[in-house]
Parts: structure tokens; C-alpha cells; sequence
């Protein structure tokens, strides 16, 4: 391309350039890459984005719209920082992407580390150490491992979700055939189960709890995954293509298999299911300061689960690390070439709590009578102590915000909108459960009540008025509906 027509592009047009690499290596014309492209990261027949030339003007007047590989930051980025491709920008990039797609798919700006992480993913996968299908559960998840063999986290993709088309697992077919009438949930998007684990982490961080693992939406591609018949094939077909007739082969748009997106939750270590920690404190009483730090833990438990809807939340689906002073200095000893001091022996015991396994959350409307899904940790003795003046002070400031909670809807609309089948007018429904949940938390705690006493609360729901210019807060309950009106318009005031 000449230099006179490189000027006259537009600063914000961005080129898709397919590499054509001629074997004598000379007479052809340089192909045009990256600034930070990696040496042999480039490969016959690969897409790559590149930009002309930019004054310092222009750079200095807009964002740099280059979207860099994972774990490279871009040295402008959006105000909260966040950079989210749509889903068609998604699609084409997939079909115009080489060998490493999830490269460019992987896009987090905001978090270096997690974003090492990925990359670290990344690079396993392609020296043969494969994710691990996960024997438990009823949908295709997989423990990723980092190029050591070190399990780093957790991925549930999208297509492999309970009744997913490719769910490698066939309980959930066999439910979907023999008995249709109890299918699925009725109160949740289907296949929506990895927004839903993402989206929890997001309400986690916000309202500051800390138990939930860190969780994003990720692309990866892996032999391992479950792919169709006519996935694999065409991936063979374009193998043997690329390695017998290499003209032909550079032609095609993607040789390999399809990235698949899904959730990425960082892997936990020293965690047990609660049941097996809840069974042994029956029989051996925690001290004092360690009950009340387990009693800490569960209330931020209970408030991630009461803010989302979680419909799946038994003992068997959060975890439980515990050590207590004689683990906790044998372990020391052992990762030590002396004694322990006395000091270091006197520790306290650390609990901690993690909440995994958050797919199931975010209805569009509270659930039927007959099918509930209540919260089984109701029925724990913790649940029956009042919310602490800890809790209390931590979380109320925060809901009882208006700003705060519209914030909270938008960034969950931002993470959500991603999706391909995103509906904006269920989006709201699941925002206005949710807004009802807050407004009887934020009551629940000015009253000082417990958590079995929250759950009972009539159920809320806070609606957008069909003006626009009112919201609606409708309570629900057995006996009776109640409307309500207040000033807000969409995000309620409370």
C-alpha cells in the first residue's frame, strides 16, 4: 500500500490484513502487523489487526480503538475500564481469526493478573495440556491447567450447559424427553448459566462480600471440549488441506476448532464442601472469634444469594477453608526448615467461605409455589442469628443508595448484552427482581433481622412503570398485591 493512501485513511478505521507469507522471502511486500505482535505468533493464513499511521493530534484527541492481546493493557481505556465486543463483532471476529482466536477474543483490560492467568491457559492448551472434564455435575465443565499441570480454574462453557446443545452429559436429555412437563427452570433464561456465574462475581465485588472466586466471561478452544461431528471434521479437513496442499489451506478463514465462550472462575485450594466442615463443628465447637468470622462469612453468603435469586444453592455448592492452630502451624513446620516460634503457634484458626456453582441465579420472576427452590442454608443454625452491626455497616450504605444499585443494573446490562440471545425486556424483568430483593434486604437490615427472617419476607418486585417517568414497586405474597408508586424513573428509589 502506498504511503500517500495510508494517510488518507481514517485514524479509526481499523484494517483486517490476511498474511500471505511467499516462500523465497523476497519480492513480496512486507505484510503489515501489529506493533505488538510476537515473533512467530504469526502464521500463514492468520488475521491481524493493524492501523495506519496517526498524527499526535489524533492520538492525543480519542481512545486508541486497538483491542491488544490478553494481559497487554491498552494505554487508553474506556472510563471503567471495560472493553466488551458485541456478539456479531464477536462472530466475525471468530471466522476471520487463525490459530490464535481466543487471543484476540480475550480482551481484559482492567485486570492484568486475571488476564495472565488466561494467557497462561492459553499456552497449556497449545503444549498438549488439555482441559479436564469435571465428573460431577450435570452439564460439561472443565478444570483448566496452567503449562505445569497446575489446576488454575474452572470453565463452564456456554453450549455445554445442562441443556445446551452439546452438553456431553445425558441426565439432563433423558430429564428434557421423559418428563417435559418439569423442564428445566421455568423462572430462568436458558443457557444463560455463564453470564449468571460472571454476574455474581460482579455483585460480589461491588457490594464488597468476598466470596465468590474471581469469575469472567472467556473464549477458549481445547480438544478435549465437547464439539460436534461436523466440527471436528472440517477441522481435520483443514489440517490435512493446510499440510498437503498449503495454497489451499491459507485460504481458509479458521483451521482448527471453533473457540467456545463460557465462564473462567479461578480454581480455590484448601476448600472442602461446607457439609463436611457444618457436620464436623457440630461434634467439635469453633472458638469464639472463629465462630463469629464463620458467622461474618455466611452473612456475605446469604446476602449474595438473597441479591441474585440464587435457585441452587445447597451445602454441596459452597465451600468451607478451615485450619485450625494445629494444621495451621503443621503446615507451617513443613514449608519451614525450623521451628515454629510461639508466636506463629498462637495464630487463630482462619475460616473462610467460597461460593461457587452461581449458574442458576438471575430470574425474570420469583419462582412458582410448587417448585420454590429455596434457600437450604435457611435451615442452618447460623441463619437464625440476627445480620451483625459488621454486616450491617458494610452492606446498608451501599444499597441504600439509588445511584449505587442504578450503577449495579447497568454494569450487569454491559456484561449481559454480550450475549447472542440478549433480550432487553427480560433483561429488565430479572432487573426488577432483583431491585425487589434489595429493597427487603436494605429493611431487613435497618430491622436487625436474621437471615431465615429475610427469606420470609413477602416477595418484591420492582418494576418500570409504562410511562417511563414512575416506578413500580409491587409486592407479592400469597394473600394479597400491593402497587406502590415512587419519584424514580426504572432504578427505584428506596
Amino acid at each position: 500500500m502506498a504511503e500517500g493512501k495510508q494517510e488518507e485513511l481514517r485514524a479509526d478505521s481499523p484494517l483486517l490484513v490476511l498474511l500471505e507469507l511467499s516462500s523465497e522471502g523476497e519480492g513480496g511486500v512486507a505484510p503489515l502487523v501489529p506493533v505488538d505482535a510476537q515473533p512467530g505468533k504469526v502464521t500463514p493464513g492468520s488475521a491481524v489487526r493493524c492501523f495506519p499511521h496517526r498524527t499526535r493530534e489524533e492520538e492525543a484527541g480519542e481512545e486508541e480503538p486497538l483491542l491488544r492481546r490478553s494481559g497487554v493493557p491498552s494505554p487508553k481505556s474506556s472510563s471503567k475500564g471495560r472493553a466488551r465486543l458485541s456478539s456479531s463483532d464477536r462472530e466475525n471476529l471468530i471466522l476471520s481469526s487463525g490459530h490464535s482466536a481466543t487471543e484476540e477474543l480475550n480482551v481484559i483490560l482492567d485486570d492484568i493478573e486475571f488476564a495472565d492467568i488466561i494467557h497462561r491457559a492459553e499456552q497449556a492448551i497449545e503444549n498438549g495440556v488439555f482441559p479436564e472434564r469435571i465428573s460431577q455435575g450435570s452439564s460439561g465443565s472443565y478444570f483448566v491447567k496452567d503449562p505445569k499441570g497446575k489446576i488454575i480454574g474452572v470453565f463452564k462453557p456456554k453450549s455445554e450447559e445442562p441443556y445446551g446443545n452439546l452438553n456431553p452429559k445425558w441426565t439432563k436429555y433423558f430429564h428434557k424427553i421423559c418428563c417435559p412437563c418439569c423442564f428445566g427452570r421455568g423462572c430462568l433464561v436458558p443457557n444463560q448459566g455463564y453470564l449468571s456465574e460472571a454476574g455474581a462475581y460482579l455483585v460480589d465485588e461491588r457490594l464488597g462480600l468476598g466470596v465468590v472466586p474471581k469469575t469472567k466471561v472467556v473464549w477458549l478452544v481445547s480438544e478435549t471440549f465437547n464439539y460436534s461431528a461436523i466440527d471436528r471434521a472440517k477441522s481435520r479437513g483443514k489440517k490435512y488441506a493446510l499440510e498437503k496442499v498449503p495454497t489451499v489451506g491459507r485460504k481458509f478463514h479458521r483451521i482448527g476448532l471453533p473457540p467456545k465462550v463460557g465462564s473462567f472462575q479461578l480454581f480455590v485450594d484448601g476448600y472442602k464442601e461446607a457439609d463436611y466442615w457444618l457436620r464436623r463443628f457440630e461434634t467439635e465447637p469453633l472458638p469464639e472469634n472463629t465462630r463469629k468470622q464463620l458467622q461474618s462469612q455466611f452473612e456475605r453468603l446469604v446476602i449474595l444469594d438473597y441479591v441474585i435469586r440464587n435457585t441452587d444453592r445447597g451445602n454441596d455448592n459452597w465451600l468451607i477453608r478451615y485450619e485450625s492452630q494445629g494444621e495451621y502451624t503443621e503446615d507451617l513446620e513443613k514449608s519451614s526448615d525450623f521451628q515454629v516460634s510461639k508466636e506463629w503457634a498462637d495464630k487463630e484458626p482462619v475460616i473462610k467461605i467460597a461460593a461457587i456453582d452461581n449458574g442458576l441465579a438471575f430470574p425474570f420472576k420469583h419462582p412458582d409455589e410448587w417448585r420454590a427452590y429455596p434457600f437450604l442454608w435457611a435451615w442452618l443454625p447460623q441463619a437464625k442469628v440476627p445480620f451483625s452491626q459488621e454486616t450491617r455497616d458494610l452492606i446498608l450504605p451501599r444499597i441504600s443508595d439509588m445511584n449505587f444499585v442504578q450503577d449495579l443494573c447497568e454494569d450487569l446490562y454491559e456484561l449481559f448484552k454480550t450475549d447472542k440471545g440478549f433480550d432487553k425486556a427480560t433483561f429488565e424483568k430479572q432487573m426488577s427482581v432483583m431491585r425487589g430483593q434489595i429493597l427487603n434486604l436494605t429493611q431487613a437490615l435497618k430491622d436487625e433481622k436474621s437471615p431465615i427472617q429475610l427469606v420470609q419476607m413477602p416477595k418484591v418486585v420492582v418494576e418500570r412503570s409504562r410511562g417511563g417517568s414512575q416506578g413500580r414497586i409491587v409486592h407479592l405474597s400469597n394473600a394479597f398485591t400491593q402497587t406502590f408508586h415512587c419519584r424514580k424513573p426504572f432504578f427505584s428509589s428506596w
